[in-house]
C-alpha cells in the first residue's frame, strides 16, 4: 500500500511542482490586483461544484460501491453500475451547464458580492467564469474514470491528470499577448485542460478494458440504490466544506483588493503537502479499507489505516513548522517578483501562517474519514462536517473584523481541527479505528523532530542570512533553500533516531 501511496504521491508531487511554477508565473503576470481577483473567482466556481458533486461526494459513494461489487466477484455488475453512473453524470452536467451559463452574473454576484461595487472587475469575473465553467463537465467525468481505475489499483493516470491543468495554464499564460488580458488567457487554459485530462484517463481506462459506455439510465437496482444512499449525505457533507470556502470568497470580496488573491496564493502552498500526502494517502486507503472490510478483515483495515496515518503525519509535519515560523520568507522567496510586490507577499504570508495550524488535521482527515466511508457510513461525516462548518463560519464573522484576511484562515484552521477530532472520537468509540503502538511512537517521534526543526529554523535563519553572500537576485530563495536543507536533515535524523530507540522500522510506519 505504501508503494501505491508513493506512486500517487509522486505524480501528485509533479502536479504540485508544476502548479507552483504556474502560480509563480501567474503572480508575476497578474500580481494580486483586480485581474487576479477576477480570475481566482472564475477558477474557484467550477472547482467548488466539482468538490461538492465530483471528487468529494462522488468518490465516497462510488468507490466503495464499485469495489464491493467488483471484489465480490460481480465484475459484470460493477461494469453495468459504472456505465449507469457515467451516463447519469453526463446528463446532469450538461443540464447544469445549460442553466448556469446564462445565469452567470447572478452566480458571480452570489459568490463575490463585494465585486458589484467595482463594475469592471465584476464584468471581468463574469466573462472569465463563463469560459472556465465548462471545465466542470469534463473534470467530473475524470473523477468517475479515476474512481474506476483506483478501485482496480491503477493510480498513475488519475494522479497524473492534474499536471495537464498546470501545463495548459502555463502555455496559455505564455500566449497572454494574444488575449485581451492575462485573465482571459488563464481562463482558456483552464477550459482546455479539462478536455486534456478527460482524454488522458479515458485512454488509460480504455486500455484496461474499463472505459464505461453510454446506456439507458436505470436507477432501480441494488448498486444504484446503495450509491444514492451514500451520495446524498456525502453531497451534504461536501457542500458543508464548500460553504466555508464560499464564505471565504464572499467575505474576502468585501476586503481591500488583493485579499482574494492572498487567500489563493497561500492556499496553493498549503495544498502542496495536503495534496501530495493527504489526498494520496486517502486515495489509496479508501479502496484498500473497503476491500478489507468487505472481506471481514477489520484488523487488516486498521493496520492499513495506521500505516497511512503514520506516513502522512511524518511527511506533512515539517511543512506545518515552516508555514508557522517563516511564512514571510516563503512568500517573498517564491512569489515576490513582477507584479507581486512586498505588500502582497506580507499579506499572503500572514494567511499562510494561519493555514499552517490547519495542516496536520487537514492531512490526517482523509485517513480518519475512511473508517466511515469504507463501511458505507456517509451520514456521520456529514454531522462532523456541518458542526465544523458552523464553528468555521462563526469564527470568520468574529475574526475578520480585527484580523482581516488572516482571520478567515484562522477560522478555517479551527474548523478543520473540530472536524478531525469529532471523527476520531466517534470512530474510536465504535471500534472503527485502532491506533497501534507503532503509530503512537511515530507520532511522538514526529513531535520531537518538529521541536528540533523549530529550534534549527529559529537559530539557523539569522546565521544563514549573515553568511549568505549579497546576490543581485534570488537572495531570499537561496536563504530559504539553505534553511530548508538544514532543517530537513535535522528533522529526518531526529525522527529516525526516535523510531530506532523504540524499535519501530520504517516499513512498519
Amino acid at each position: 500500500m505504501i508503494r501505491s501511496i508513493l506512486s500517487v504521491g509522486g505524480w501528485t508531487l509533479v502536479s504540485r511542482a508544476t502548479g507552483f511554477l504556474r502560480d509563480v508565473v501567474m503572480a508575476a503576470v497578474m500580481g494580486a490586483g483586480p485581474i487576479a481577483d477576477a480570475f481566482v473567482v472564475a477558477f474557484r466556481l467550477p472547482n467548488h461544484f466539482r468538490a461538492i458533486f465530483g471528487e468529494g461526494a462522488f468518490n465516497v459513494a462510488f468507490v466503495p460501491t464499485y469495489a464491493s461489487l467488483d471484489g465480490g466477484g460481480e465484475a459484470g455488475a460493477a461494469r453495468a453500475f459504472a456505465d449507469r453512473v457515467f451516463t447519469l453524470m453526463l446528463l446532469v452536467q450538461v443540464a447544469l451547464l445549460a442553466v448556469a451559463l446564462p445565469l452567470m452574473p447572478l452566480i458571480v454576484r452570489a459568490l463575490a458580492p463585494g465585486f458589484a461595487d467595482e463594475p469592471e472587475k465584476f464584468a471581468l469575473a463574469v466573462a472569465l467564469t463563463r469560459i472556465t465553467f465548462p471545465y466542470l463537465l469534463f473534470i467530473t467525468q475524470v473523477t468517475l474514470l479515476s474512481g474506476i481505475l483506483n478501485a482496480r489499483r491503477r493510480f498513475a493516470a488519475a494522479a497524473a491528470a492534474p499536471v495537464l491543468l498546470n501545463v495548459s495554464l502555463l502555455a496559455a499564460l505564455a500566449l497572454a499577448f494574444l488575449f485581451p488580458n492575462a485573465g482571459y488567457a488563464a481562463a482558456w487554459g483552464v477550459a482546455v485542460s479539462g478536455v486534456l485530462q478527460f482524454l488522458l484517463v479515458w485512454a488509460d481506462a480504455r486500455r484496461a478494458g474499463l472505459a464505461p459506455s453510454l446506456v439507458r439510465p436505470t436507477l432501480n437496482d441494488a448498486g444504484m440504490r446503495r450509491f444514492f444512499r451514500m451520495l446524498g449525505p456525502a453531497v451534504i457533507g461536501s457542500a458543508g466544506v464548500q460553504i466555508a470556502m464560499f464564505a471565504d470568497t464572499i467575505i474576502a470580496s468585501f476586503l481591500p483588493t488583493g485579499a482574494v488573491s492572498a487567500l489563493y496564493y497561500a492556499d496553493r502552498l498549503y495544498q502542496l503537502p495536503f495534496g501530495v500526502i493527504g489526498i494520496a494517502a486517502g486515495t489509496v486507503l479508501l479502496p484498500e479499507m473497503s476491500r478489507r472490510i468487505a472481506a471481514n478483515d477489520a484488523d487488516g483495515a486498521h493496520a492499513a489505516q495506521n500505516r497511512a496515518t503514520g506516513f502522512s503525519l511524518a511527511l506533512s509535519a515539517p511543512f506545518a513548522v515552516a508555514f508557522l515560523l517563516v511564512p514571510d520568507l516563503i512568500m517573498t522567496a517564491l512569489f515576490q517578483r513582477g507584479a507581486f510586490d512586498a505588500e502582497a507577499a506580507a499579506r499572503s504570508g500572514a494567511v499562510l501562517a494561519a493555514y499552517g495550524l490547519a495542516l496536520p488535521a487537514a492531512v490526517l482527515i482523509r485517513s480518519i474519514v475512511a473508517s466511515f466511508y469504507a463501511r458505507h457510513d456517509t451520514r456521520t461525516p456529514v454531522v462532523a462536517s456541518l458542526t465544523a462548518v458552523a464553528v468555521n463560519v462563526g469564527l470568520k464573522v468574529v475574526l475578520t473584523g480585527p484580523l482581516g484576511v488572516m482571520g478567515l484562515a484562522l477560522a478555517t484552521a479551527a474548523g478543520v481541527w473540530v472536524n478531525v477530532l469529532i471523527l476520531f472520537c466517534l470512530a474510536y468509540g465504535r471500534g472503527w479505528t485502532a491506533p497501534s503502538r507503532t503509530l503512537i511512537v511515530t507520532a511522538g517521534g514526529v513531535l520531537a523532530a518538529c521541536c528540533v526543526l523549530a529550534a534549527c529554523t529559529l537559530g539557523g535563519l539569522p546565521l544563514i542570512e549573515r553568511l549568505m553572500p549579497s546576490l543581485p537576485r534570488f537572495r531570499e530563495l537561496a536563504v530559504l533553500t539553505a534553511l530548508g536543507v538544514a532543517g530537513l536533515v535535522a528533522y529526518a535524523a531526529t525522527l529516525l533516531v526516535a523510531l530506532r530507540l523504540f524499535g519501530v522500522r520504517l516499513r512498519r510506519v
